[in-house]
């Protein structure tokens, strides 16, 4: 088996290249980055430098890899290629024999925008956190009060995310976040989630809940054990979206409902706490399309995970 990651600077990348080589598959893993000191590019069997994702190069670019290379698979390990792989599956998968491992246009499409999230929760009678933007904000605050959250529509890592506990705050980020969306601040800081489901033919076939700490708006810690009611009702939320593959979901616990704030279709930085928690999605998805093999839910191994910092020593 052979299988191409891209990203391979960034922790989604690295986190999906460290579980294929945590698994039973008998793979050989190449990687792409933009960034020749990339560290996961160093990881692998093979490697190739490529445009940036947006660059109009870049698809050629990965053609003339798939060419030489011929992977049985690819897995996507940033956000901004995932529209990319989804344009261009169904040629790669005619031409060169490659399965690409992407959910569909429109789901990414929902899944990046924080206000379609918010629209597709709501239009299927989901649970949701209050969303309103720019110029709607005074009927969030008759509705919810403060605090709001003001972030940004599109965009990851907490980065432009700020809490704002009254109308001076609020109308200070709205000057400084781009495109934003007003969203009503659910739970706390101790009731945040993290969760991957896998879903293929329009069935959910695993899903891990995880409770974590951020920091620099990565996940630092985290905790796995079952979640059973969360596990079902996550499940439901991935198949209404019409998810291909993994899905990954952020929310946090609200009394007794489960407000998802944040929805990646692919997946995720944390994958590999799963598969370190018996939870291998990279593995039990090339499994199920490569070599046919049935998924069936693992059983979650109950463990406290913390994230540190490691070296990639390369030549100069």
């Amino acid at each position: 088996m052979k299988i191409m990651v891209s990203g391979a600077g960034a922790v989604l990348g690295q986190a999906i290249i460290k579980s294929i080589k945590a698994s039973k598959l008998k793979a050989s893993i190449i990687a792409v980055d933009p960034s020749p000191l990339a560290a996961g590019l160093y990881w692998v069997d093979q490697h190739y430098i490529v445009p940036m994702a947006n660059d109009a190069e870049y698809i050629t670019k990965i053609y003339e890899i798939l060419d030489i290379e011929r992977p049985d698979i690819i897995m996507i390990g940033t956000d901004i290629e995932l529209t990319v792989f989804a344009r261009a599956g169904e040629k790669i998968e005619r031409e060169y024999g490659t399965k690409v491992l992407v959910s569909p246009e429109n789901v990414i499409e929902i899944a990046d925008d924080k206000w379609l999230t918010y629209k597709f929760l709501k239009e299927n009678h989901l649970e949701y956190p209050e969303s309103r933007l720019p110029g709607e904000e005074q009927a969030l605050i008759e509705k919810v009060g403060f605090p709001l959250i003001v972030k940004p529509r599109v965009g990851a890592r907490s980065v432009g995310v700020t809490k704002v506990n009254d109308h001076k705050e609020l109308y200070a980020a709205l000057e400084i976040v781009n495109n934003p969306i007003i969203q009503e601040c659910v739970g706390t800081d101790d009731e945040e989630y993290t969760a991957g489901v896998v879903v293929f033919d329009n069935a959910a076939k695993s899903s891990i809940v995880m409770k974590r700490d951020l920091r620099d708006g990565n996940t630092s810690r985290a905790c796995a054990e079952p979640y059973t009611e969360i596990n079902d009702y996550l499940e439901k939320v991935a198949v209404k979206l019409g998810v291909y593959g993994p899905v990954n979901f952020q929310f946090r616990i609200s009394g007794d409902k489960v407000k998802i704030f944040e929805i990646n279709a692919r997946f995720s930085g944390t994958t590999h706490f799963r598969t370190l928690s018996n939870v291998n999605e990279v593995e039990m998805c090339a499994d199920y399309l490569l070599n046919h093999k049935e998924i069936r839910q693992p059983e979650i191994k109950p463990i406290q995970i913390l994230r540190y910092y490691e070296e990639t020593v390369i030549p100069k």
